[in-house]
């Protein structure tokens, strides 16, 4: 199994508080355990960061870890590009991971002010992806 997709599964495990996951592919098995104390655990979940109201517009932020696409297909057109103005609710990009292609819709009304991530690119639980203003 490469390092890339075990980042991902260890990624999924924090975001969804899962302490054991036990994953098989073939002939490969793989367990992982996560042992979080009680004190720390209230820690973790304040440091993810979720939408937060800046100065200058409100981030929004991975919701997994996984590859983060601007478009629907490699020949379609982005779903947003910096100047649109999006709606609540409009999907703003797609974070694959495991397979699963999650639609990341937009928390509120807006312009794109800035895209902070290039399409493909591998993107961390809580990274930025979009300032909306």
């Amino acid at each position: 199994m490469e390092i890339k997709k075990l980042k991902e599964l260890a990624g999924l495990m924090q975001q969804n508080d899962l302490s054991v996951l036990e994953i098989k592919e073939g002939d490969t098995c793989v367990r992982l355990e996560r042992r979080v104390s009680e004190a720390a655990a209230p820690v973790e979940k304040a440091a993810a960061p979720a939408a937060q109201p800046k100065a200058d517009g409100t981030l929004v932020t991975a919701p997994t870890v996984g590859v983060f696409y601007a478009s629907p297909s490699p020949e379609s057109k982005p779903f947003v590009q910096v100047g649109d103005q999006i709606r609540q609710g409009d999907t703003l990009c797609i974070i694959e991971a495991m397979k699963l292609m999650n639609e990341i819709p937009a928390e509120l009304d807006g312009t794109v002010a800035e895209i902070c991530v290039d399409n493909g690119e591998v993107v961390e639980f809580g990274q930025p992806l979009f300032r909306i203003v």
